[in-house]
């Protein structure tokens, strides 16, 4: 019996079901989610030790709610599919998945596949996983992409959100210029060090009580920036 805590997402109710009462009969928890949003505010809300997710989903692609997922947590995602194809197993590997399950599956495999996904998180695991981000008066929902400045949400363009995202993601820790220009800009922006500049002094404008002494999104010289809480 494990205890551990699984959130199955796919749009096919029967085959949901299926898992759901295998899993529990395993020991496991379950919750289930039959869409992307659904699946996005569950894994933020219920913090799964893994997910169990289906790439064909109604109202988004299951590549989505990898990325998602993955702006603020690093969970295990095991991803269950009938695509058969290479690309597609690449696509989800490289958007952040765990580990890759074609359907049709054999039980046993499965299960032997989440439990060495929740295994290799508990070795590697990252205790500063969380959906929702409090520093001084801002509130940062990571799960939802968006920001709170004293309770009053702030308008950011997608920019300049994909930059604090990473540097929250990364809060506490040093992320380089390389680094964080490819991250938000793509790998042949690794030389614009102008755009981190002109966009850390945007963020600070609309995120800053004190823009010229900011206390939270902080320039490293020469080496990059850091976000403290």
């Amino acid at each position: 019996m494990t205890g551990n805590r699984v959130l199955v997402v796919d749009d096919e109710p029967g085959l949901a079901h299926a898992l759901a009462i295998t899993l529990r009969a395993s020991g496991w928890e379950v919750a289930t989610a039959a869409d992307g949003a659904s699946a996005i505010t569950s894994a933020a809300s219920r913090a799964p030790d893994v997910v169990l997710l289906d790439l064909g989903l109604p109202d988004m692609s299951g590549l989505d709610v990898i990325t998602a997922i993955r702006g603020w947590s690093r969970v295990p995602i095991v991803v269950l599919s009938a695509r058969q194809h290479g690309e597609d197993k690449v696509d989800a590997l490289d958007a952040g998945a765990d580990d890759y399950v074609t359907k049709p599956f054999a039980m046993n495999e499965l299960l032997a596949r989440l439990r060495a996904a929740v295994r290799r998180s508990s070795v590697a695991g990252d205790p500063s996983d969380e959906a929702v981000v409090v520093a001084g008066a801002l509130t940062i929902d990571l799960a939802r992409a968006r920001v709170l400045r004293d309770g009053v949400e702030v308008r950011l363009t997608p920019t300049e959100w994909s930059m604090l995202e990473v540097l929250v993601r990364n809060r506490g820790r040093l992320v380089g210029r390389r680094q964080l220009l490819q991250d938000v800009w793509g790998p042949g922006y690794s030389d614009e060090t102008h755009y981190l500049r002109v966009y850390s002094a945007q963020l600070r404008r609309k995120l800053e009580a004190d823009p010229a002494h900011p206390r939270h999104i902080l320039t490293q010289p020469g080496l990059g920036y850091t976000f403290e809480v």
